[in-house]
């Protein structure tokens, strides 16, 4: 999901980093009942307002209300907007997209987690997996390990379909199916297609 948390970071600054290390931890790094149960890789309960899909879960009380997604990209989507409209992150976004570790105590400081562990889990995590990579969105010069995003990607809007938006990109309905790994033509409003 590498691609999916460097768009996020685009549009809202959250690191990448950050966004993959959340999501292998809080997921079980996509083995987690919850994860493969749900495609929610940030364990986001329903909360007041929660209009989507749901299933129960147990966490830290028995029972409890968890979103669902159709896919795990609407999953990421969803995290950047929990964190970006609840005042209590809103200190975060201050921080530069490269600074993890701001944000990785930040986020504990601010309550995301109840581990108090939470900040060394992610920064053990984003080291191990040299997730900080994708955190350079463009190439500086003499360094390789920098990402560009090249890739296109389409947000479904309604009424599209699958052989609608591989016109507008000039590619194929199996291309698409192929590079998102979708096994029939079934999209929905708001899903983050890779179109090239």
């Amino acid at each position: 999901f590498s691609e999916t948390a460097q768009l996020e970071m685009k549009a809202y600054g959250i690191p990448a980093s950050i966004t993959l290390a959340q999501g292998l931890l809080e997921s079980g790094y996509g083995k987690g009942e919850l994860a493969m149960k749900t495609n929610n890789h940030f364990g986001i309960k329903c909360h007041k307002g929660w209009q989507g899909d749901y299933d129960f879960h147990d966490d830290d009380e028995k029972g409890e209300c968890f979103r669902k997604y159709k896919y795990p990209e609407q999953s990421y989507e969803d995290h950047s907007q929990f964190l970006l409209t609840r005042s209590r992150y809103a200190h975060l976004f201050k921080l530069k997209h490269t600074n993890y570790k701001g944000w990785a105590y930040g986020l504990k400081n601010a309550g995301y987690a109840t581990d108090s562990r939470y900040p060394q889990k992610l920064i053990g995590i984003i080291k191990k997996y040299n997730l900080h990579q994708y955190d350079k969105v463009s190439p500086k010069k003499g360094t390789s390990s920098a990402v560009v995003i090249s890739e296109t990607y389409h947000q479904v809007i309604k009424g599209e379909t699958l052989y609608s938006v591989s016109k507008k990109y000039n590619t194929t309905v199996k291309n698409i199916q192929k590079l998102n790994g979708l096994r029939d033509n079934t999209i929905s409003i708001g899903q983050k297609l890779k179109v090239k």
